[in-house]
């Protein structure tokens, strides 16, 4: 009696010990978004089953506020962070950099577009208009780093909403060089140049970061057979890469808020859900489809699957 007795009493020791292990499992990877399918365990998906509808639309499914950054702040010349309201767990952080002689203004589309999504988007100035693609490359990391500062103060309105592991960028002209640039440095996990510009592609054959560029057909400034077209050229095969030359685009196709919020949505929105959120439900909209039937889309190239 005493032996079984013991038996039973090892049994329950060990299915308590079993469910304690995974509830400490749940707490340490929490569906970041309850009532939610939460995917894979390594997925962080958030949100409604996406449509074309849906990704292309003029917002996301969540509310989003801002807060202004001063150009006080050491390292860039300030700007706005976006973030959603209404959803819990910690989120993706993207950091939107503008080109040569131009400001936050030409570029902040993209700001509330991927907060309502589920990102914290901080779009910046630079500390000058004139600076080049490796300023422009520190500046990308000192906004980084301003987020994830944020992220750990008690008085932002970010606090404790970034996952710092899943880091991405998105910059246009000389912004775009300098996105390529951080693309490089294994520091972010997805990366989106918008007419980039840089006197070089070395970094961009150095990208260990999935790189999604936007050229633009017709554009003057950052023509892409010296700019956009090399540096897809350069990317190495080892990461996901894709192509996307606007239609008639003029060097501002991609900066959105204009007629290509569309396509811009379509692919920029699956890219930074793919690639820092990995949630695949996003897939369909990147790999499959005939890209090149899209009348938006003169050109198009990509290494799917991925």
């Amino acid at each position: 009696m005493v032996s079984t007795f013991r038996r039973h009493l090892a049994g329950l020791l060990v299915a308590t010990s079993v469910m304690l292990v995974s509830v400490s499992a749940w707490a340490a990877n929490p569906d970041p978004d309850p009532g939610q399918d939460p995917g894979p365990p390594s997925g962080y998906e958030r949100g409604p089953d996406p449509t074309v509808a849906f990704v292309e639309g003029s917002r996301g499914h969540l509310s989003v506020s801002s807060r202004r950054v001063s150009r006080l702040v050491s390292g860039f010349g300030g700007g706005t962070i976006y973030y959603p309201t209404g959803t819990t767990g910690t989120m993706a952080a993207i950091v939107v950099i503008p080109g040569f002689v131009s400001s936050e203004s030409s570029i902040e589309w993209w700001g509330p577009k991927l907060a309502s999504y589920g990102f914290v988007v901080l779009t910046i100035d630079t500390n000058t208009g004139f600076d080049q693609p490796p300023s422009r490359a520190r500046q990308i990391n000192n906004a980084l780093d301003y987020l994830i500062s944020q992220n750990s103060s008690r008085t932002s309105p970010i606090y404790g909403m970034v996952d710092t592991s899943r880091l991405g960028v998105i910059g246009w002209s000389m912004g775009g060089g300098g996105t390529l640039r951080v693309a490089s440095e294994g520091r972010i996990k997805a990366a989106i140049p918008l007419a980039p510009w840089d006197t070089v592609n070395t970094y961009a054959r150095n990208a260990k970061a999935p790189v999604l560029i936007f050229a633009c057909e017709m554009d003057t400034i950052a023509p892409v057979s010296f700019h956009a077209s090399p540096f897809y050229n350069a990317l190495p095969n080892s990461i996901d890469k894709a192509y996307v030359e606007i239609r008639n685009g003029t060097h501002w196709c991609a900066n959105g808020g204009g007629l290509n919020n569309a396509v811009l949505g379509r692919f920029g929105v699956s890219w930074m859900k793919l690639h820092l959120d990995n949630d695949r439900r996003y897939h369909q909209f990147l790999c499959g489809p005939d890209h090149s039937r899209d009348r938006d889309i003169s050109e198009y190239r990509g290494n799917c699957p991925y």
